[in-house]
């Protein structure tokens, strides 16, 4: 008597384990000659030097300066957090005050950095540049003094 079949389990085609069985083997050789699993460092050090050298030469001037103002950002959160590990937090509302600071004027620039993008300029047709930044003044206005607010 043939065993029963189980509804969850469907039963393969004859063609299709042919099929599979006659391509892998060919495929997994041919991946491992091409050395499209392998990577070396000058292809990787190629690759970083055509993204610098479209950055440098594509991107407008404001956009690289407020890049530049977001690379800060990072840096003073960076040494934020560490003097907190390292030296402890013994004023923690002071900390968090100047962490989220940190954290919500980075938002802020990536947002101004998104509204003032010229590549991104038909999903905010009606929002000028200099609407973008009046935008973000306020924003970061109102944010800085909710923080000097929560330091007491």
């Amino acid at each position: 008597m043939a065993p029963k079949k189980n509804a969850r389990e469907p039963a393969p085609s004859t063609a299709a384990t042919t099929q599979a069985s006659s391509t892998a083997p060919a495929v997994i050789p041919a991946l491992a000659r091409s050395g499209a699993s392998k990577s070396s460092p000058a292809n990787w050090d190629k690759v970083l030097q055509n993204i610098c050298d479209h950055y440098i030469k594509e991107t407008p001037q404001r956009t690289k300066l407020v890049d530049i103002f977001l690379l800060f950002l990072v840096a003073v959160g960076a040494l934020q957090f560490l003097y907190c590990v390292l030296a402890g937090n013994f004023p923690f509302n002071a900390f968090l005050s100047g962490f989220s600071a940190t954290v919500g004027q980075f938002v802020l620039t990536i947002s101004l950095r998104v509204q003032t993008n010229e590549t991104n300029k038909s999903d905010f047709p009606s929002v000028s540049p200099e609407r973008a930044f009046a935008d973000y003044v306020v924003c970061s206005l109102i944010l800085h003094f909710f923080c000097v607010n929560f330091i007491n």
